[in-house]
């Protein structure tokens, strides 16, 4: 499978505007792209083909004097930006189709210069390497000191130079990784789990370990308050303003960023101590909508999921999701007996058929266990369906922590 690992870059003056000329470059050359195939689509003719706008949005584009400056960066930029609008393109129209799974997708528009984050794409082919020194040489741009947090386990295929709303710059690799690696990191074990995940606790394991929730979200809530106040004041238009967004951007970031580092962590360890783990299908989407969407929010459950989804992949793990209809709050664990609906308050209850104490989520733990499959039989051998592949939504940008802290 494929992973991405993403590092930091510093580049200097001069680097940091060329990799702004390149980021401009390539967004004009899929605006030029939207725009041929919307103005083909209106005149009733056919879509352009990807090489007859390679030859005139980029080869000819070169010649004229209003776009001669595209040949002062890499081509291959240029050309990974097309296929960029090209494959917007098939996903829109596989939307439409219902071939894609998720959400539909609408056609692609314009990008803005004011967009938060800009990208742009080396491959192979534009000859960027890693220097001796430990820098990452690009074309056209130089060598850009990078924070190597760890060692890239292979040769990469392709490097994406990122630039978030925070001002910060980001190397992302796409690394292909080893099976055979990944079994000699991550032995086999017997151990099994189940996780119920909840606001309170972020996570009850059902071996009735808790683990508290950090909510980095409502730890920050002051400082974010005070940064969107001082934005609100500026003057639009204003270079004060334009410090004030990147203020308010540097601390959603360092929220969002210590919420991966647990995320990555946590997914981490449990995956590396258990051979089977089960978690409930959460309705993220339907509980954002209540009062307790903030704190819903700031737990960030769909991320931790897909981390344990792709990390099992990787390692071997079994990842068994069960349905968020199933009574696993309001059955027994001890005699199977299914009791009435509780409200949230109730953190504990006793069973009326066989009188168990029960605290709510270490009960969920286990009957989310033993819902997947992987609850221990009378034998005492554990009890789980074959290798089942964990679906995986989208490629991991950080892999697994080497030391004490996440890369």
């Amino acid at each position: 499978m494929q992973l991405r690992y993403s590092f930091r870059l510093y580049p200097d003056t001069g680097q940091r505007t060329a990799l702004v000329k390149a980021f401009g470059c390539a967004r004009v050359v899929f605006n030029d792209a939207v725009r041929a195939r919307e103005d083909a689509r209106k005149a009733g003719q056919p879509f352009p083909t990807a090489g007859q706008l390679s030859r005139c949005l980029i080869t000819e584009a070169k010649r004229t004097q209003e776009r001669a400056w595209l040949g002062e960066v890499s081509a291959v930029v240029l050309q990974q930006s097309l296929r960029d609008a090209e494959a917007a393109y098939k996903n829109f129209f596989a939307s439409l189709r219902g071939a894609r799974k998720g959400p539909k997708l609408g056609a692609p528009c314009f990008k803005s210069r004011k967009d938060a984050r800009q990208s742009v794409r080396f491959t192979a082919n534009a000859r960027w390497n890693i220097t001796g020194s430990g820098r990452l040489s690009l074309p056209k741009i130089g060598a850009v000191k990078v924070k190597w947090s760890r060692t890239l386990p292979t040769t990469p295929t392709s490097v994406t130079v990122i630039k978030d709303a925070a001002g910060r710059f980001f190397a992302s690799f796409v690394i292909d990784t080893d099976p055979a690696a990944d079994g000699v990191r991550m032995p086999e074990t017997d151990r099994t789990i189940g996780i119920d995940l909840g606001l309170t606790h972020f996570a009850v394991l059902s071996d009735g370990t808790k683990i508290g929730s950090p909510r980095f979200l409502r730890r920050a809530e002051k400082k974010l308050a005070k940064a969107h106040k001082e934005l609100s004041r500026k003057q639009k238009g204003s270079k004060n303003r334009a410090k004030a967004r990147v203020k308010v951007a540097r601390a959603h970031a360092e929220v969002a960023d210590a919420r991966r580092e647990f995320h990555h962590q946590l997914s981490t360890k449990l995956i590396s101590e258990n051979q089977g783990i089960a978690v409930e299908d959460l309705s993220v989407v339907g509980l954002a909508r209540t009062r307790l969407a903030k704190s819903v929010h700031d737990a960030g459950w769909s991320s931790f999921i897909g981390m344990l989804a792709y990390k099992a992949q990787r390692y071997g793990r079994t990842l068994v999701k069960i349905g968020r209809f199933e009574p696993t709050s309001r059955t027994c664990s001890t005699c199977g007996a299914v009791d009435g609906p509780k409200p949230l308050s109730v953190r504990e209850w006793t069973c009326t058929a066989c009188g168990t104490v029960h605290d709510r989520d270490h009960n969920a733990a286990l009957n989310i266990k033993t819902a997947a499959g992987l609850a221990v039989s009378a034998c005492g051998a554990p009890v789980r369906p074959g290798a089942i592949p964990a679906q995986r939504e989208e490629t991991g940008s950080h892999g697994f922590p080497t030391g004490n802290r996440a890369a």
